[in-house]
C-alpha cells in the first residue's frame, strides 16, 4: 500500500504566473503601481534660420605643453528667401566651435537681389583657391548643382540655376567660399567677398 502523499503547491501564487506581485511575467509594466507619466507636448523652438554643417574637422595646435586638440566647423546659414550667410568658428568641442560659427555666420549674412522666381538676374563667376564657380540662371530647369554649392542655393532659396566648378577641387569649404563670393556680388558691386568669411578656420576665434 502507498503511503506518501501527494505533493501540493503551497506557494501563494496558486501555480499561476499573472498573480505575482513581485512582477512575474504578467506583472504591469512601469513599476510596482504600473503608474507612467504622460510624456510632455514639449516642442524645441524652431531655428530663426536654416543651417547647414558644410564641414567640420579637428586640428592639433602645438605648444610647448604638447598637443592641443581642437574642432574646426564651418557652417551655412539662410532664411530661403534670399538672405544667405556663412562662418567659421573652432572650439574645444563641437557645440562651442558651432556656436562660434553661427555668430559669424549671422553677422556675414547678406541679401541677394533676386527676380520675381526667385533665380539670379545675370551669371556670376567667381574663385577662391583652387575652387572656381560659375553660377547662371537657366529658366525654368530647376537646381542643377551638386557639392556645397547646392547647399549653400537650397539655404538661400535660389532656383532655376545651374551651377558649374570649373576646377577639380574637392575641398567643400573652398567651394562653399568661392559660392558665397559669387552670390555675394549680387548684394553690392565688391567683387571679392569679405575678409571675415575668407580667413581659414583656423585662424578664427
Amino acid at each position: 500500500m502507498d503511503t506518501t502523499k501527494p505533493k501540493t503547491n503551497t506557494g501563494s501564487t496558486g501555480g499561476y504566473k499573472g498573480s505575482n506581485p513581485r512582477g512575474g511575467a504578467g506583472a504591469p509594466r512601469g513599476g510596482a503601481g504600473g503608474d507612467r507619466r504622460p510624456r510632455s507636448n514639449f516642442e524645441r523652438p524652431k531655428p530663426e534660420f536654416d543651417q547647414k554643417m558644410v564641414s567640420i574637422r579637428r586640428v592639433t595646435r602645438v605648444v610647448s605643453g604638447g598637443r592641443r586638440m581642437s574642432f574646426a566647423v564651418a557652417l551655412a546659414i539662410g532664411d530661403k528667401k534670399g538672405s544667405l550667410g556663412l562662418g567659421t568658428g573652432k572650439g574645444t568641442d563641437t557645440a562651442l566651435a558651432i556656436a562660434k560659427a553661427l555668430r559669424t555666420a549671422k553677422k556675414n549674412m547678406f541679401k541677394i537681389k533676386t527676380n520675381k522666381e526667385m533665380s539670379l538676374p545675370h551669371e556670376v563667376s567667381a574663385k577662391f583657391a583652387s575652387s572656381r564657380l560659375l553660377i547662371m540662371p537657366n529658366r525654368g530647369k530647376g537646381l542643377v548643382a551638386g557639392s556645397t554649392v547646392r547647399d549653400m542655393l537650397i539655404l538661400a532659396g535660389i532656383k532655376n540655376v545651374t551651377a558649374k566648378i570649373n576646377s577639380g577641387s574637392k575641398n567643400k569649404l573652398n567651394n562653399a567660399r568661392a559660392a558665397y563670393a559669387a552670390l555675394y556680388q549680387l548684394k553690392t558691386k565688391n567683387v571679392v567677398a569679405p575678409k571675415v568669411v575668407l580667413n581659414t578656420a583656423e585662424n578664427a576665434s
